[in-house]
C-alpha cells in the first residue's frame, strides 16, 4: 500500500445482546429494538424515534393494506390533529373511555388559551361532525374514509417501544352505511385484512374474536379483534380491532339520511385500526438471543451479500461477483444489498446483519468464486447451503418462501403448545401456574366478569377478558353460548387468574369436581398475560 502503511481497520465492538430472551424478556426486548436499529430513545418519556429499519416494515404493510381497502372503495383523507373540548365531550361514553389519555394544549407561547384544545387520541369525534354535513340522502352512502396518521395517548406507566407509547402511527378507517348488514359485513372484511397482515406478512398466528361488553370500544355496539400471543412470557396482545359503532355516534352527531322512500334514518357506522404495535409483536414473537429475526415479506433487505476475501484472494473478482449477485436478485424483485465495508471483518458483518434480522445471508469467497457458487445462510435456522450461480435466483426465491412459512409454522407450533383445556377450577389453576393459554368454560355475563375482577384483585392485579374466539371448539348439545379470552398482565395490575364460570364452579359445586355447575357454556381461549416489558 502507499507509503507502506497498513489499511486501517476499525476497532470492532461486540454486537451480542447482554440479556437472554428466556431469562429477562423485558431487558432483552428493550435492547434488541435499539441494537437492531429499529428505534432510538427520545428525551420525552414514552416517545421513540422510528428508524428507517422499522419504518420500512410499516411502509410495506401500508402498501398492502392501502391497496386492499381501495379495492373496497375506501378513500384516504386527512383530518386535523386537534379537536375542541366541546366536540370531544359530545359522546359521553366515548370520552370517559379515553379521558385519562387525552393530552391538552393549554398555551400559545406564554398566553393561556381561552379554550383548551385536545390532541386526538382517536378521530371519531374529529370526523363525525363532518359526516353529518356530508351525508344527506341515501345516495351519499356508503361513506368510507381512511386516514394514515399519528395519535397521542398520554396517561400511562411502563412505556414500551411499539407496544405502549405516548405517540404512535396507525391507520384508522371510519365508514357509514344505510344498513346494519352492510356495516357487519365490513367489520369482518377488515378483520380478515388484519389477520392477513399478521399471518401472511409478519408470520404471526392470531385468533379472531369478539370483545366482551366490558372490553368493547367505548361508545360502540361491538368490537372484534385479532389476538396474538407471546409464548416466552405467556402474554396475550391485542393485535388490531374492527368496531361496529352501531347508531350511537350517528345519534350524537346527527348523521341522518333520507332513504329511497323519503323516510329519515340514522347511519350505521364502523371504525377500525391497526398501529405500529404490529412491529413490536413481530419482534417479541420471532426475535432470539442474536437479535431480530425478520420475515422476508416485511424485511427491507431480504438478502445481504457479504464478500469474504482471504489473504492473497482476488478481492476485486469477489466484489464483482457480489455486485452481480445483487443485480440479479434485485432485477427479479428481491430486496438485496451488499456490504462492501472494508473496515469490518466478515465475521463482524455476519453478527451485524444477524442482529438486524435479515432473512438470508449470501457469502462469496475465493472458493465460491472458483466454483461459480455462493453460500447461503438462513437467519431463522442458521442452515447453510451452497448454491450454483446458474440456479441462484430460483433457489433464493424458494428459500425466502420457505423461511416465511417456517417462521409462521414455528410460531404457531409454540403458541399451540401453550394451549390447555381446563374444565374445572383445579385444572385451571394448574394450567395457570404453568403460564398456559387456557381454553375454559365461560358464562358470558357482565356482572360475573366484574365479580371476577373484584375477586382476583390483589397486589398483583385483577382479571380482565380479551375476546371471544369465532372458531369455537365442538361442545355438547345445549352449550352454544359465546366464550372469552382472558389475559394475565403481571406488572400492569391485570393479573388474570380466574374465569367467571370457574368461579361459579367453586361456589356451586356440591360433589366431585364439576358437579353442580349449571352455567358453564362454550370453551374460551385465555391468554395468560405476563407483561414484563
Amino acid at each position: 500500500m502507499a507509503g507502506g502503511k497498513k489499511k486501517e481497520v476499525k476497532k470492532e465492538t461486540g454486537l451480542g445482546l447482554s440479556f437472554k430472551k428466556e431469562e429477562n424478556f423485558g431487558e432483552w426486548y428493550s435492547e434488541v429494538v435499539v441494537n437492531g436499529e429499529m428505534i432510538e430513545y427520545y428525551d420525552i418519556s414514552g416517545c421513540y424515534i422510528l428508524r428507517p429499519w422499522a419504518m420500512s416494515i410499516w411502509e410495506i404493510m401500508q402498501v398492502f393494506f392501502d391497496a386492499e381497502i381501495k379495492k373496497m372503495k375506501i378513500k384516504n383523507c386527512y383530518f386535523p390533529l386537534f379537536v375542541s373540548s366541546s366536540v370531544l365531550e359530545k359522546e359521553k361514553d366515548h370520552i370517559e373511555g379515553f379521558a385519562p389519555e387525552v393530552a391538552w394544549v393549554t398555551k400559545s407561547g406564554k398566553s393561556d388559551l381561552e379554550i383548551p384544545i385536545a390532541i386526538r387520541p382517536t378521530s371519531e369525534t374529529v370526523m363525525y361532525p363532518y359526516f353529518s354535513k356530508w351525508i344527506r340522502g341515501h345516495r351519499d352512502l356508503p361513506l368510507k374514509l381512511n386516514q394514515w396518521c399519528n395519535v397521542v395517548r398520554w396517561e400511562f406507566s411502563n412505556p414500551t417501544p411499539f407496544i405502549r407509547s405516548r405517540e404512535f402511527l396507525w391507520q384508522e378507517g371510519h365508514t357509514a352505511f344505510a344498513t346494519k348488514q352492510e356495516a357487519d359485513e365490513e367489520v369482518l372484511q377488515i378483520l380478515e385484512l388484519y389477520r392477513r397482515i399478521y399471518e401472511e406478512f409478519l408470520a404471526i398466528p392470531v385468533i379472531k374474536g369478539k370483545k366482551s361488553e366490558m372490553e368493547k370500544f367505548a361508545g360502540g355496539l361491538y368490537t372484534t379483534s385479532v389476538e396474538a400471543f407471546i409464548p416466552n412470557t405467556g402474554r396475550g396482545i391485542q393485535g388490531a380491532t374492527s368496531h361496529c359503532l352501531g347508531q350511537n355516534f350517528a345519534k350524537m352527531f346527527e348523521i341522518n339520511f333520507e332513504n329511497e322512500k323519503g323516510e329519515r334514518g340514522m347511519a350505521w357506522q364502523n371504525s377500525w385500526a391497526y398501529s405500529t404495535r404490529t412491529i413490536g409483536v413481530m419482534v417479541m414473537v420471532h426475535g432470539d438471543d442474536k437479535g431480530l429475526v425478520l420475515p422476508p415479506k416485511v424485511s427491507s433487505v431480504q438478502v445481504i451479500v457479504v464478500p469474504v476475501p482471504f489473504k492473497d484472494a482476488n478481492t476485486q473478482g469477489i466484489f464483482d461477483a457480489c455486485a452481480a449477485t445483487v443485480d440479479t436478485l434485485c432485477g427479479a424483485g428481491i430486496r438485496a444489498e451488499a456490504d462492501y465495508r472494508e473496515n469490518y471483518s466478515p465475521g463482524w458483518k455476519y453478527s451485524h446483519w444477524e442482529m438486524k434480522g435479515v432473512p438470508l445471508r449470501i457469502e462469496i469467497g475465493p472458493k465460491d468464486l472458483a466454483n461459480n457458487q455462493v453460500r447461503a445462510v438462513r437467519r431463522d435456522s442458521a442452515a447453510k447451503v451452497d448454491i450454483s450461480c446458474d440456479s441462484l435466483l430460483e433457489k433464493v426465491k424458494d428459500m425466502l418462501d420457505d423461511i416465511q412459512k417456517s417462521m409462521f409454522d414455528a410460531a404457531k407450533q409454540k403458541r399451540d403448545a401453550c394451549i390447555q383445556v381446563a374444565k374445572t377450577w383445579d385444572e385451571f389453576k394448574e394450567a395457570l401456574s404453568q403460564r398456559k393459554m387456557i381454553l375454559a368454560p365461560w358464562c358470558d355475563e357482565e356482572e360475573v366478569e366484574k365479580d371476577v375482577k373484584d375477586r382476583t384483585r390483589g397486589e398483583m392485579g385483577a382479571a380482565k377478558s380479551l375476546c371471544s374466539p369465532f372458531d369455537q371448539p365442538e361442545l355438547p348439545e345445549g352449550n352454544r353460548t359465546p366464550s372469552y379470552f382472558m389475559s394475565w398482565s403481571l406488572f400492569s395490575l391485570l393479573l388474570l387468574l380466574v374465569l367467571h364460570a370457574l368461579l361459579l364452579e367453586s361456589q356451586q359445586k356440591s360433589g366431585p369436581t364439576g358437579e353442580g355447575v349449571t352455567r358453564l357454556s362454550a370453551l374460551a381461549a385465555i391468554f395468560l398475560n405476563f407483561h414484563i416489558v
